[in-house]
């Protein structure tokens, strides 16, 4: 397909000079005013390789059709030289502001006119072809960096999965673990500056709170009936486990999603008054990620059977966790779970 080059000019004495000039390399298109201009970019805006624009024009002049390419986006694509009799430098300056390429003074020596239309030309298809590959490239490293997060979540869903079978359960309490994650921290991200990105990588980490667990024996970790105290010792090193497992993940390190994961591992058993486990952090200096994963496992033990008890009703949960009867948590993230409560349960039900 030839090049296309758009010469906008009302006296059509002007115009066919540089018709002929051009006419052998490109295909020529004609306008007498700028409104015309403008309709044949917006038709042709793929095919044109350049404008040659006067400015003194009846209906719209050449500045305003400036005005409409810049804000249209067209002058980034495609270039403007302006060919005009005017004198002074605000008029100059004021072309170079709206994204002229180049000005040429009539009247014009054809050769040099040639060689400086081409010359633009050139460097606009060399930029265009820049962006192209820059894009191109861009787009592998998405892709690659997309695979490479699937990759990373696949490993992570194993490990929580293969959690969930050595404790009988079915594999939904993941997946309810994420939705509830991912409620609490869409409500409380008025409070805490979480994007919508980060709360969906959130969710997805959520899944690893437990896969320490995998280090407790069978016969702690399925037990029926309370733990001694030193039984429950092990059973508390599963969030330090966790994270030694995750340490040796060494494909997801130096990543937010590993981050996540391991605050989510380690943390997801401390307490807002600070006694909580393995390290006794208080208030915020617990991670928001690990403290909506904590109420979110809370939530879900509570409205769950379990071998060692029987589901509670969704009021009753409620009720337990505002009386603090399963924990002491974030003020402000009881608060969203009682805005949200209602969604939440509806949720959960279709999911199942």
């Amino acid at each position: 397909m030839r090049k296309k080059i758009l010469v906008v000019d009302d006296i059509e004495i002007n115009r066919l000079p540089l018709i002929h000039l051009f006419s052998e390399e490109f295909d020529v298109l004609e306008a007498e005013n700028g409104r015309a201009a403008m309709d044949i970019l917006e038709k042709h805006r793929e095919e044109i390789s350049i404008v040659l624009l006067d400015l003194v024009m009846p209906v719209m002049g050449g500045f305003e059709v400036l005005h409409e390419m810049k804000n249209s986006g067209i002058i980034r694509t495609i270039p403007v030289i302006l060919i005009t009799s005017e004198e002074g430098d605000e008029k100059t300056l004021l072309g170079y502001k709206l994204g002229v390429s180049d000005f040429i003074k009539k009247p014009f020596n054809a050769d040099i006119v040639y060689r400086r239309v081409n010359n633009v030309v050139g460097l606009y298809s060399h930029k265009r072809n820049l962006e192209e590959k820059l894009r191109e490239q861009r787009e592998k490293l998405e892709n690659q960096a997309r695979r490479l997060k699937q990759a990373n979540q696949s490993v992570i869903d194993i490990l929580s999965t293969t959690v969930e079978f050595r404790d009988f359960e079915s594999g939904e309490h993941i997946k309810r673990i994420r939705l509830i994650t991912h409620i609490l921290l869409e409500e409380a991200s008025s409070y805490y500056p979480l994007s919508a990105e980060e709360i969906e990588i959130i969710g997805n980490a959520s899944a690893v709170h437990d896969i320490g667990k995998i280090a407790i024996p069978d016969s702690i970790l399925l037990k029926p009936s309370p733990l001694t105290p030193e039984e429950f010792a092990i059973m508390k090193t599963h969030t330090i486990k966790g994270c030694e497992i995750l340490s040796r993940l060494t494909q997801i390190q130096g990543d937010d999603f590993y981050t996540y994961c391991y605050d989510i591992c380690r943390y997801h058993h401390e307490r807002w008054d600070g006694k909580g486990y393995p390290d006794g952090l208080k208030g915020d200096d617990i991670p928001i990620w690990a403290q909506a994963t904590s109420l979110a496992d809370v939530i879900d033990a509570l409205i769950s059977k379990r071998v060692y008890k029987a589901a509670f009703s969704h009021d009753d949960a409620i009720k337990m966790i505002l009386d603090g009867k399963c924990g002491v948590f974030n003020p402000k993230l009881l608060e969203c779970f009682v805005r949200v409560k209602d969604t939440l349960f509806e949720k959960i039900n279709s999911s199942h």
